[in-house]
């Protein structure tokens, strides 16, 4: 259980990472949608080769297709009413973290409307993280401490950019510093729980049901990547991005095999 926290952590840790250097710094939105490009490039392959693979060996076709479809059928789903909520706010256009309107900081929001963007937007971010973390907690507890450096290479590198913009935005809207950092935090702390329920939650679980939920977190990671990373690396990085997130898979798959 303890080396299921820690993992969790240290995958999660991009997060916080992220939001500090969004306060400190901004840089360009190319370079962060090239950061989000090659991060995208790594979990395709983490989900590919870590997770489906994993899932069909310990379970069956069946489960693995099953768990797949219904990962990414929830994500969509939660995702999309988190997308109405969010946009309850006068300063904002969407969930996405750059979707603020211009000088948002001067528009006039009541602590109601506050109140349910700033839900919406917690809880997106911790939705993004969820299915990463928690098949990492999966992963551990049908690998043992095997469990591959790809994926948590693939988690850190998803969560950076995210937090990344999200603190931008959030300083678009004139949040403060403190609020940042305290949101983010708890971003932290619920990615890292989700590594330890997944840890937990398989004990008494036949091989079957282990492989579809190795699944269920495969596809929700995918429909993650199509609903914001992807989208996002594309509309800022131009078609160029397309090669970072070849170049993404192509060193995790290199880094997979040198694990062995």
């Amino acid at each position: 259980m303890l080396t299921a926290a820690l993992y969790g952590l240290l995958a999660s840790s991009g997060l916080l990472i992220g939001a500090v250097i969004g306060l400190l710094a901004t840089p360009s939105r190319r370079v962060v949608a090239s950061v989000i490009a090659f991060g995208s490039g790594v979990l395709v392959s983490a989900m590919t080769f870590e997770l489906m693979h994993e899932a069909v060996e310990k379970g069956s076709i069946a489960y693995a297709i099953g768990g797949f479809l219904l990962g990414a059928v929830v994500y969509v789903s939660v995702s999309a009413l988190l997308d109405r909520m969010a946009a309850r706010s006068p300063k904002r256009e969407g969930r996405h973290p750059r979707d603020v309107e211009p000088n948002a900081e001067q528009i006039p929001e009541t602590p109601q409307a506050a109140a349910v963007s700033g839900t919406a937007l917690l809880v997106g971010a911790i939705l993004d993280g969820i299915p990463e973390n928690a098949a990492i907690g999966i992963s551990l507890h049908t690998e043992g401490k095997g469990i591959g450096w790809v994926l948590l290479a693939a988690v850190f590198l998803g969560n950076l950019p995210e937090s990344i913009s999200s603190a931008a935005g959030m300083r678009q809207e004139g949040r403060s510093t403190a609020y940042i950092l305290g949101v983010w935090t708890a971003v932290l702390v619920a990615c890292t729980l989700a590594s330890v329920l997944g840890y937990a939650l398989l004990g008494g679980l036949s091989r079957e049901l282990k492989g579809g939920m190795l699944a269920l977190a495969a596809g929700g990671i995918l429909a993650m990547l199509a609903d914001t990373m992807m989208p996002e690396a594309f509309e800022n990085g131009g078609p160029l991005v397309a090669l970072a997130t070849a170049l993404g898979f192509v060193c995790a798959f290199l880094l997979s095999h040198l694990a062995f």
